[in-house]
């Protein structure tokens, strides 16, 4: 009894072996390129059993959303990172699904995916481009963005905080050196005042003319003044008006003045640098 078990496991062995035959070798397709149109059958995508194939939207789109009918049998994969991939795997034989892609344009794409390892032909696709069939679709792809993935806003919102706290620690370290600057400059301004020019004090009274000094860049000319009377520069031997701000008895002259004078009616006051304080 045991031997004729035995030779019934053998033959039906054989006789399986003979049945199931060799597996066939799966070739991938080379690269296509699918047009999709709503007003068409969606396309077909063969996929196989160990295999992803990958399907690539255009260049000005990324992966917004995939909707998929069967869940359960297949594995839809848009990676970790917003991009233009979706890699698709089926995980049983002979199964059939439809699959629905919406980019962040907008454009939607549906296609039906079927598991081909055993319909007698061995080739599956490997890599599948896909283009928009209608014409509005194909004119969003030059517009901007109508979605954005969730993790993209995210960046995008950290991207400017970053910004904006750059911006604030640069606006407060440039306060800091306008301080400083203007803490040096009024430090070091009284060192940069002149007095070295001289005149008839006796006229200066009957004109109102109290002080005439001068910095590194402008003179400066003030008095109590019934009116204020004309200031004239001295070049050459020659006098000609020049222009100057005048406030509160306050003459400013934008650059150093040598000689000159102060002129009003009959009156006149002549002044000039000597170079010593």
């Amino acid at each position: 009894m045991k031997l004729t078990i035995f030779l019934m496991f053998v033959a039906w062995g054989i006789a399986t072996g003979a049945d199931s035959g060799p597996q066939p070798t799966l070739v991938p397709n080379a690269p296509r390129t699918l047009v999709v149109r709503d007003s068409q059958t969606p396309p077909l995508i063969r996929a196989a059993l160990l295999q992803s194939t990958l399907i690539v939207l255009p260049e000005q789109e990324k992966v917004a959303t995939v909707f998929g009918g069967d869940t359960a049998s297949w594995i839809f994969d848009g990676g970790h990172i917003p991009s233009r991939f979706i890699s698709i795997k089926p995980k049983i034989a002979s199964v059939s699904t439809d699959v629905h892609i919406v980019s962040d344009h907008g454009n939607e794409y549906t296609l039906q995916l079927k598991e081909v390892t055993g319909d007698g032909d061995s080739h599956f696709d490997s890599k599948v481009f896909l283009q928009p069939g209608e014409q509005q679709a194909k004119e969003k792809l030059i517009q901007l963005p109508v979605f954005l993935p969730a993790s993209e806003v995210q960046d995008k919102i950290d991207r400017l905080q970053r910004e904006v706290d750059s911006a604030k620690a640069a606006a407060i370290e440039k306060e800091k050196q306008a301080q400083k600057s203007a803490e040096q400059y009024h430090s070091s301004y009284p060192g940069t005042l002149h007095f070295d020019y001289t005149w008839d004090r006796a006229k200066a009274d009957k004109l109102g003319l109290q002080e005439i000094w001068r910095d590194d860049r402008f003179t400066y000319l003030r008095g109590h003044f019934q009116e204020p009377p004309a200031l004239y520069e001295v070049k050459d031997g020659k006098g000609s008006l020049i222009n100057f701000d005048f406030s509160n008895g306050l003459y400013t002259v934008m650059k150093t003045l040598d000689q000159g004078y102060l002129a009003i009616g009959k009156q006149r006051l002549d002044f000039r640098r000597t170079g010593e304080e």
